[in-house]
């Protein structure tokens, strides 16, 4: 879909100018809501620190794009110092720590939801978010900020299996073909135990949210099972393996997936029929932000309608800004990975915010059983091998030594 960033922004162009023609006034980059002064920090020289998913905004690399964070730099004069993570829970483990303090944050639903009961997270001035009014209200009022105090919408989604159709013969449409000994060694699955425990306990026709210590035990029984199958554990560097025909299967999520088909039309996304997770990512500002207002205003660009349009293109995820969603173009609004049928939707679960005891139980199991003895790629015989291979040698070499010795004795 990144190839296609520069038509698209064609039409974006003509269907804003139909859509709301008083609405916008022009910029040097992006258009732009009226009435929402973006210039009052100008002169401060006030930088923002963001943190981010990776693949997760509108960059301009490929030329053809909005450079989202450019476009805010010199509208605002405001320097964006942007930083990636690549799960949730090491970006909770960032901010928990202490080490860094950021000014607008990314995280999925439950992790907001843990934050917020944790008195992590600030109370937004939606004064300085009038886009917030764009936002679709069924992605507000959610389990994880049900009164919209913390959070704005940023993208939605859902987790299925994107797979090699050279590769794989089989249907797919269970989580059971993860486990499939066929493919062993051309399995990838994800390197974090939230959506791991999640897809494991979905399999077992369970709710991904474990209720207690026995629900995570069986998970973590299932994911030891599948090890031996497993090529890697992945997350940002699933991109280069999927695109490259490196493995066959792999769990992950459908706007990364759209972003992988483009590269490799041999791929394709496939929703199992036991259930799936339906997340919501949402941008918020840290506690101990020194930027809040300009955080705030940075929050309310991102709300714009060009720039959530061309952030959806680019990342291949779904838009919660509702006239973002109707500007796009036909093509992708008929995609069935980017906007699924609602008979998808309704077989989807959100993460919860689990008890802090059993969360450590789960991490502390997931740990376990990533570091067990039992190799991934289904090559645990590797290195026993490769040690009786070495002492073979070493014996061989002694023996012949031993009889060049005799020889020459004699």
């Amino acid at each position: 879909m990144k190839k296609n960033i520069a038509a698209l922004s064609v039409v974006l162009v003509l269907l804003l100018g139909l859509l709301a023609p008083a609405a916008l006034a022009d910029t040097t980059n992006v258009e732009v809501a009226p009435g929402y002064d973006y210039t009052r920090f100008k002169d401060d020289r006030i930088t923002l620190n963001v943190y981010n998913w990776g693949e997760y905004i509108s960059t301009g690399t490929d030329g053809e794009s909005l450079d989202v964070n450019g476009a805010f730099e010199k509208l605002t004069g405001i320097k964006v110092n942007y930083t990636m993570f690549d799960t949730n829970e090491a970006m909770y483990a960032k901010l928990k720590s202490g080490g860094a303090n950021y000014d607008v944050i990314i995280p999925s639903d439950y992790m907001i939801g843990k934050m917020i009961a944790e008195d992590m997270l600030a109370e937004l001035n939606f004064a300085n978010i009038p886009n917030y009014s764009m936002i679709g209200e069924s992605y507000k009022s959610q389990a994880y900020d049900p009164d919209n105090r913390y959070s704005v919408p940023y993208t939605w989604g859902y987790v299925g299996i994107i797979y090699n159709t050279t590769m794989v013969d089989d249907v797919v449409d269970s989580w059971d073909i993860l486990w499939d000994e066929n493919y062993s060694g051309d399995i990838l699955m994800f390197d974090n135990s939230r959506d791991a425990v999640g897809i494991a306990l979905k399999k077992l026709g369970k709710s991904l949210n474990p209720a207690n210590d026995a629900d995570v035990d069986l998970a973590m029984a299932e994911l030891a099972a599948q090890k031996p199958l497993v090529q890697a554990y992945v997350m940002d560097q699933i991109f280069d393996k999927m695109e490259g025909g490196e493995a066959a299967l792999a769990p992950y999520y459908a706007g990364d997936a759209i972003q992988m088909i483009a590269e490799n039309p041999d791929l394709a996304f496939a929703v199992p029929k036991e259930g799936t997770n339906y997340f919501v990512d949402a941008m918020c500002v840290p506690v101990d932000s020194a930027n809040k207002e300009a955080a705030e205003m940075y929050i309310n660009f991102l709300c714009e309608t060009q720039v959530a349009m061309e952030n959806s293109l680019f990342i291949g995820y779904s838009t919660p800004q509702i006239m973002a969603e109707a500007a796009m173009p036909e093509e992708v609004k008929d995609d069935p990975i980017a906007y699924p049928p609602e008979s998808v939707l309704q077989n989807t679960e959100t993460f919860t915010v689990l008890p802090q005891e059993l969360n450590d139980h789960m991490d502390k199991a997931w740990g376990d059983m990533r570091s067990s003895s039992s190799s991934e790629g289904g090559i645990g015989w590797v290195i026993p091998v490769v040690l009786v291979a070495i002492l073979l040698v070493v014996v061989l070499v002694v023996v012949i030594g031993k009889q060049r010795k005799a020889r020459n004795d004699y």
